[in-house]
């Protein structure tokens, strides 16, 4: 055991908040690291991304259950400094990151499943988090770490929702995603590379350019043009587009976007808002809705694939320090970022 911790540091920061208290509620605090049991993994964590769940974690209006005192934050990439007894899988100097329900390996969602960090389980707002080792997915050797720390939920959802329902989307095919925040941008970004067009929708006409820059085929700004599914549907020939990555909560809108037999893959309402919906609209595309939870270990691994035969990038916005780990959340929530916010430990 000495030799496997002999890398670990004498003192730990962490952030801890209880859900609910906001991010004024953000407490640092200094304390002894843990040592890795069996089959856990130490990791200094070198920088983590923000999601809107972590905002729902912090709001206390996350769906699934948060332990009290929390380590916030779920996405986080950074090197294993030592391993517990029976771990075979990564070694000290391993680049990782995490996938956020460790114990979802593959197959659809069970109960058993649920755990998740920064919820019921401490999550990687620390300068050192001890993991299982089966939550533990390699970092692609052209990404950063503050690269890799964006790919945990955006990213992997975004893969859910192309390609998590069978055959998923097929080239020469159309994608719709909504918004400019991190699943969107990611699934504009595979998307383009599993061969689909792409249009994107955003309220911000100086976000025009960014999407198109970043590989869609048409943006349809929604403030200017509130019926914009009826120009979804004009730059479709009236035809409707295959899919709708919805993760904005517009579901009436989306459905009306769709073409016979299209695929709604519902991420959630950034706005909080759950409107009615009327069942008519289903059977008027014979659609399928599926509602999304991040996504397994196994379509992590997936998606690093293809990261990594495209050496495809990340988008990120602005990075903070550890120490103004608040302002990032602030920023996060207030300005409205084209890409992930990330905050670096070193």
């Amino acid at each position: 055991m000495t030799a496997m911790t002999a890398l670990l540091p004498l003192s730990v920061r962490s952030y801890h908040v209880d859900s609910g208290d906001g991010i004024d509620g953000l407490r640092l605090r200094t304390h002894e690291p843990r040592t890795p049991g069996a089959g856990e993994v130490a990791v200094a964590v070198h920088a983590v991304s923000l999601s809107f769940r972590d905002l729902l974690v912090l709001r206390g209006e996350y769906v699934l259950p948060v332990k009290p005192d929390v380590i916030p934050v779920s996405d986080g990439a950074g090197q294993v400094v030592a391993v517990g007894p029976g771990v075979r899988r990564v070694r000290p100097g391993d680049r990782v990151t995490a996938a956020l329900f460790p114990h979802w390996l593959d197959g659809p969602l069970e109960p058993s499943c649920l755990p998740q960090l920064g919820g019921s389980l401490d999550g990687m707002l620390t300068e050192l988090a001890v993991l299982p080792e089966q939550a533990l997915v390699p970092v692609p050797e052209h990404l950063s770490y503050a690269e890799a720390a964006t790919l945990p939920c955006a990213a992997v959802t975004a893969w859910n929702a192309l390609t998590g329902d069978g055959p998923g989307i097929q080239p020469g095919q159309t994608v719709l995603t909504t918004g400019s925040g991190g699943v969107s941008l990611f699934a504009l970004q595979l998307a383009r590379l599993l061969g689909a067009r792409v249009i994107a929708t955003t309220g911000q006409a100086e976000k025009m350019p960014l999407l198109r820059g970043l590989g869609a085929d048409e943006v349809v700004n929604y403030r200017a043009v509130p019926d914009w599914h009826i120009a979804v549907r004009d730059l479709t020939d009236g035809r409707g587009v295959d899919r709708v990555v919805d993760t904005a909560g517009t579901l009436e809108q989306s459905l009306k976007s769709l073409a016979i037999n299209g695929h709604l893959a519902f991420v959630g309402s950034l706005s909080g808002d759950w409107p009615p919906l009327d069942p008519r609209l289903l059977f008027g595309v014979a659609a399928t809705v599926r509602a999304l939870a991040v996504g397994s270990h196994a379509q992590f691994t997936e998606l690093n694939e293809i990261i990594t035969a495209h050496q495809l990038r990340p988008v990120t916005d602005r990075t903070f320090p550890f120490e103004e780990a608040g302002a990032a959340f602030r920023y996060y929530k207030s300005a409205s970022p084209f890409g992930k916010v990330i905050i670096e430990m070193r």
